[in-house]
Parts: C-alpha cells; sequence; structure tokens
C-alpha cells in the first residue's frame, strides 16, 4: 500500500495495520436485532474482536460466511470474543437483508465512508467493497492475526474460533494445534 492524498492514516499510513500493534480505531454505525447504534472499538476491551469484513449485503458468498458466524456464536462467547460484520453497505441495507435472512446473533457495521475498509487495508477502490478481511484484536486492542481473501472465496469459521483458543494459551502452539492438545511450553 502507498501513501496517497486521500489516505487517513497519517505520513505512517503504511506501517499502521501490523501484527503485534494496535488496531486501527473505528466507529461505525450498526444494526443488530432491530436496532441501530454506533460503535467502536473501545467497546470491546477486555475482550478478544473477530473483525470480519466481507463485500456486501445480497450477494452469494457472503451469507455462506455470515450465517456460519451466527451459528458459531456460542463458541465465540465462550472463548470471551465479539464477532464484528463490516461491510460498505448501509445499516439500511443490513435491516433490510436481514429480513430476508434472519437475525445474526453479532452486529453488522456499515462502512459507507470505506475509511475503516481503508484503514484495514480490504478496500478495493475501483470497486468501492471490501475484500474478505477476518482480524483477530486481543483484549488490549492489539491486532493478532489478519487474513485477506480474494471476494470469491469464503473463509473456515472454526480455524478463526481455533487461533483465538491458540493466542488465548498464551504459549507457542504446533501445526494443528487444538483445544486440549498439549502447547509447546516455551512462551
Amino acid at each position: 500500500m502507498t501513501h496517497t492524498d486521500d489516505c487517513h492514516c497519517n505520513d505512517e499510513c503504511c506501517n499502521t495495520l501490523q501484527i503485534g500493534k494496535p488496531a486501527p480505531e473505528f466507529k461505525m454505525e450498526g444494526y443488530f436485532k432491530g436496532k441501530m447504534k454506533h460503535y467502536h472499538l473501545d467497546d470491546f476491551k477486555g475482550k478478544w474482536v473477530l473483525l470480519f469484513f466481507y463485500p456486501l449485503d445480497f450477494t452469494f458468498v457472503c451469507p455462506t460466511e455470515l450465517i456460519e458466524l451466527s451459528k458459531k456464536h456460542k463458541d465465540f462467547e465462550k472463548i470471551n470474543a465479539q464477532v464484528l460484520g463490516v461491510s460498505v453497505d448501509s445499516v439500511y441495507s443490513h435491516e433490510a437483508w436481514l429480513k430476508d435472512i434472519g437475525d445474526f446473533e453479532y452486529p453488522l457495521l456499515s462502512d459507507m465512508t470505506k475509511e475503516v475498509s481503508r484503514d484495514y487495508h480490504v478496500l478495493v477502490p475501483e470497486e468501492g467493497i471490501s475484500l474478505r478481511g477476518a482480524f483477530i484484536i486481543d483484549p488490549e486492542g492489539i491486532v493478532r492475526s489478519y487474513t485477506i481473501n480474494d471476494v470469491t472465496i469464503g473463509r473456515n469459521i472454526d480455524e478463526l474460533v481455533r487461533l483465538i483458543k491458540a493466542f488465548q494459551t498464551g504459549d507457542l502452539c504446533p501445526v494443528g494445534w487444538k483445544e486440549g492438545d498439549k502447547t509447546l511450553g516455551k512462551a
């Protein structure tokens, strides 16, 4: 990513999103179970956050991911993790879409300005949409992991749960580690 005149980060825009550094702050309007309100990253201090960007409401792949996230809500709740879905759609689009497919167990946030998508390096400016980005942010607001996919392929929700659990061990975890497995004991 290169610095441009429309960059909202600062002169260090290319370095603002880094593993082990504070996650970019945000304030977005969101829709959750019939209510609209503003959400801030600071609202979730003390919790793990899965900030889950997706391209658009009313598409083909997006509902498969978002419905699965909602089905796994209790898994995230058990590990003190809050899921936040984010797209460039309006809260009114979220509301209309959820009337079609049913409410989710987490809020959908509206990044209509595209500023948050830009700050998290998932914006495709030519198309005005976000790539499929999944950001794991720890209870202190530090980015611990992120993956960004092309818009064509959905993500594995079980893997995102596994990653948060692995980070929560505070230890080194070998390939394929699952809850209950031994860690490497060297952290």
